[in-house]
């Protein structure tokens, strides 16, 4: 039987919230890790273990709140433009952070999946990507979606090259392409799209990462760098989404007076 999380440290529990009004996927941007050392006058590199508590404490906290899916954006295909030291760390620290994390995360029932390419990435840390998929596949209390070398639009092109080979070899007929047939064709069809976009850092933009999915997700920027971000943070962003009003393209007069 999976175990709750430990509460917060400051006895905060999360909001009530009705269902209908929690996100089932949140999408998280994890910015902010080397401007958060540099800050204190620390390596580039203690900005990203001082991020792995966040992240731990995130998944905690979407637990708390009932949110099934968590996506992280732990490494994208333009990362690979950093130093050549940067990225041996997060390769290495990736690695590292699954070992670690592994047993925390089955004890609480959760289900770890990797989105992305696996041309480029170490396969150290492909070995161990599949191996937490492998050993978490049976839990259901809450996804997690562990984005490393992941691009949205790379996403979108092996998809489209996915259906243009079955195109050519007669399983689809050009005709019947749509955009639900596209999306059978993604990393994994079988998440959510996402509802809640959350980016650390105060940075306005997506960067790539799950733009299929977020083309109807709120947006919520953060103006605290990702060390700083725990599940206080993300109940606070869930509280705004609950806010909003999601018309997905449609709307309704508003009558005055009425």
């Amino acid at each position: 039987m999976p175990v709750f999380p430990d509460p917060h440290p400051s006895g905060a529990v999360a909001p009530k919230i009705p269902s209908q009004f929690v996100p089932r996927h949140v999408a998280v941007v994890m910015d902010g890790n080397g401007r958060w050392a540099n800050q204190r006058g620390l390596p580039r590199n203690e900005g990203h273990k001082a991020g792995e508590h966040s992240l731990v404490d995130v998944v905690a906290g979407a637990i708390e709140m009932g949110i099934p899916y968590v996506s992280a954006y732990a490494f994208s295909t333009e990362n690979w433009r950093r130093s050549i030291d940067e990225v041996s760390f997060i390769m290495r620290f990736v690695t590292e952070v699954l070992t670690r994390q592994l047993d925390t995360l089955q004890s609480w029932g959760v289900r770890v999946l990797w989105s992305g390419r696996k041309p480029k990435l170490w396969k150290s840390v492909i070995r161990q990507l599949e191996y937490c998929q492998e050993q978490t596949k049976n839990n259901t209390v809450c996804t997690l979606v562990m984005c490393v070398n992941y691009g949205g639009r790379a996403e979108i092109a092996d998809a489209a090259q996915a259906l243009a080979q079955d195109a050519a070899a007669g399983v689809v007929k050009p005709q019947s392409v749509n955009e639900k047939m596209l999306a059978r064709y993604l990393y994994h069809p079988e998440v959510p799209d996402v509802d809640l976009f959350l980016r650390s850092s105060g940075e306005l933009r997506t960067s790539n990462f799950l733009l299929w999915q977020s083309a109807y997700a709120e947006l919520v920027f953060l103006d605290v760098l990702w060390p700083d971000v725990d599940r206080l943070v993300l109940w606070d962003a869930v509280e705004q989404y609950a806010r909003r009003d999601r018309r997905y393209g449609g709307a309704v007069d508003q009558v005055a007076g009425r």
